[in-house]
């Protein structure tokens, strides 16, 4: 009997009215996360006319759509900057992150290695100890960081739950594997990126993920180390535009600036496209690199 078959005969067999249940509760929670992207784009792409005559966020394009605030926003020095500036630290941040972590995740996956246990228990102790922000402040101070890209990079270039996750995966593959590479002459570092890596592209994927997420919405590093405003990253002129409604400097050329809150809801969009982007290209691996990355066997 086949392993569905033996499900089968002890599973209740699901009722009309509970995949009716399940099924509204679904559209439900999609039209929860779904209806406040949509007045933040729609908002985003309203006249100035249809803003103000709202006085908020926009749920119906009546006098339809317009890309005046589009074109303010990327006209802007700042936030032009600010996007470039996210782009690059989160390109070489995620890059960064991910070597270390697969480096450390595959030292820590053999018994044997040098210092195993000390380096073990101290990426456990991150779970519970954390430094605390005056040490780590400290320390970027005195590496001479402030006012340095780095110092939105260093503080969280490694995290101790994808360090475990990866440690875990690698420990799941079979030993087989690596005797029989050494066998041919393989050195560690070989086995590494032409067995193991292969092998792992799904919780690879989704650990990329876990970082370039932090990265990009990554605010507190840069209002803490970057006293140049030109540094700003996009997260940073989202909060203090949008959040604490500071003055977005004008854009020369225009006539006519666009409503303030088009223009703030232009950058949130701005903010959360990239995310949007990436998971579709990612989702496949998710579930099953977690699953599997989390759990031995």
């Amino acid at each position: 009997m086949s392993a569905k078959a033996k499900r089968a005969a002890w599973e209740e067999k699901p009722t009309v009215a509970g995949q009716t249940a399940k099924g509204a509760s679904i559209i439900v929670i999609a039209l929860l996360i779904l209806f406040p992207l949509y007045t933040i784009a729609l908002t985003s792409l309203s006249s100035a006319e249809t803003v103000q005559r709202v006085g908020g966020l926009v749920v119906w394009p009546g006098d339809g759509i317009t890309f005046e605030a589009y074109e303010q926003m990327f006209r802007n020095p700042v936030v032009l900057r600010s996007l470039v500036v996210s782009l690059a630290v989160t390109a070489v941040g995620t890059v960064v992150s991910v070597v270390v972590s697969i480096l450390g995740a595959y030292s820590l996956s053999k018994p044997g290695s040098f210092g195993h246990k000390t380096v073990l228990f101290s990426v456990l102790m991150m779970f519970v100890v954390f430094p605390g922000l005056i040490p780590v402040y400290l320390w970027v101070s005195a590496l001479g960081l402030r006012d340095n890209y780095l110092a939105m990079i260093l503080p969280m270039a490694v995290s101790a739950f994808n360090v475990v996750v990866l440690r875990a995966f690698f420990m799941s593959l079979p030993q087989e594997l690596f005797d029989s590479a050494r066998i041919d002459g393989a050195g560690e570092f070989r086995v590494l990126w032409q067995i193991v890596a292969p092998l792992s592209k799904a919780v690879i994927a989704v650990v990329t993920l876990f970082y370039a997420v932090a990265y990009w919405n990554s605010w507190f590093n840069a209002f803490l180390y970057l006293d140049d405003t030109s540094k700003w990253p996009l997260a940073l002129v989202l909060r203090t535009y949008v959040v604490e409604s500071a003055p977005l400097p004008q854009a020369s050329g225009l006539s006519s600036a666009p409503p303030t809150l088009a223009v703030k809801m232009a950058i949130v969009m701005v903010a959360i496209v990239p995310a949007l982007v990436i998971y579709p290209f990612v989702q496949k691996h998710f579930k099953k690199g977690v699953i599997i990355g989390a759990v031995k066997g």
